[in-house]
């Protein structure tokens, strides 16, 4: 039975479903090895791990499985650098944030070809005061004559590299806002209603909730194919599961135990209905609606990355996001950062 972990309680996960396909084997099962996995907030981006843990993929594969939810891509990075995670999900960069801090990590598998949290959500009140561009934002000033604040879950994390970069490409908008971190799903929610934040950049289930509730409209999609190709200009892996190459040298086959449980979910999903998906994960997204969650889930089945091969065009797309000012990361050539051999052998199992 897989467990949701957070740093203040266990609860129960899903009961595990579907019909038994063997991958590890009954001698593998019967000496499972325990593991845990980070992931940073409870939003479907981050699906394929708790498909795996749901559908008793990591069981079939040999591990007794937990899942630890950071609140953010950097704590769920943190979690995996002080080595009580095995594998954490999230940002390509934070992977690259490791390697150049000489935490040397490895990205073995890609989850997306764009990054679907770049829904930017202003306050309702000011979208009815008739700021419905980025650009009509930017020149908009608080009461006390300060920036409009940018909320994102975390400085660094996946929405705050993307947004700044997409922004920088209009006239540097990105330097005329002030850029906050804000947590996790109830705190960004919250941030909102109560207008201690004027735009949320997020998921889109957090921009579906916000908008039944009253507290803001949607502004700029940038995770819309039209707007991704605009800016970014085609496939980029967006966000990666990732671990210590030191994890890799202790146990390979752990890892490949992980990759192959991580791959089998993804076909699950792809295979699977919204409805299907939900009812997987649903233990797992419950701080957002099931509408919003369904939507989120439908746009992750238009993006996830169901082959699991970054190529050198998209590595050189995302380098120009990656290696900049902002993130502080120094470029990283493709062959010391993706590994490609667990996806292969999780293809041919």
């Amino acid at each position: 039975m897989a467990m949701i972990v957070t740093r203040r309680a266990l609860i129960c996960a899903a009961s595990l479903g579907g019909a038994y396909l063997a991958l590890g084997g009954r001698g593998a099962r019967a000496e499972a090895k325990s593991g845990l996995a980070s992931y940073p907030i409870a939003v479907p981006i981050y699906q394929s791990q708790f498909v795996a843990a749901s559908q008793g993929f990591f069981k079939d594969a040999g591990l007794d499985c937990k899942l630890v939810q950071g609140g953010s891509g950097v704590k769920a990075r943190e979690i995996l650098a002080s080595g009580e995670a095995d594998i954490s999900v999230g940002d390509i960069t934070h992977p690259m944030q490791l390697s150049n801090h000489g935490r040397n990590a490895r990205v073995v598998m890609p989850v997306d070809v764009r990054n679907d949290a770049l829904v930017f959500v202003i306050r309702r009140d000011l979208h009815d005061q008739g700021i419905d561009t980025l650009a009509k934002i930017a020149a908009w000033k608080r009461p006390d004559g300060h920036k409009p604040i940018f909320g994102v879950s975390s400085l660094g994390g996946t929405t705050h590299v993307w947004a700044t970069y997409m922004m920088g490409l209009m006239g540097g908008l990105d330097d005329a806002v002030t850029w906050v971190g804000a947590g996790d799903v109830e705190t960004m929610l919250g941030a909102i209603k109560t207008k201690q934040i004027d735009v949320l950049i997020a998921a889109p289930s957090l921009e579906r909730d916000a908008s039944a509730h009253g507290w803001g409209d949607l502004l700029f999609n940038g995770s819309s194919a039209e707007n991704w190709d605009k800016y970014i200009g085609g496939k980029v892996p967006a966000t990666a599961h990732y671990t210590l190459k030191a994890t890799i040298d202790k146990d390979p086959a752990k890892m490949q135990a992980y990759v192959t449980a991580l791959w089998r979910a993804t076909q699950w999903i792809k295979n699977h209905s919204p409805d299907e998906i939900y009812g997987s994960i649903e233990a797992y997204v419950g701080s957002s609606s099931r509408d919003s969650n369904l939507f989120e889930i439908g746009v992750m089945q238009s993006v996830t990355d169901y082959d699991g091969i970054v190529d050198a065009d998209s590595y050189a797309r995302g380098a120009k996001v990656w290696f900049r000012e902002l993130t502080g990361i120094k470029p990283i050539p493709m062959d010391q950062i993706i590994v490609t051999d667990f996806v292969a052998a999780a293809k041919k199992a």
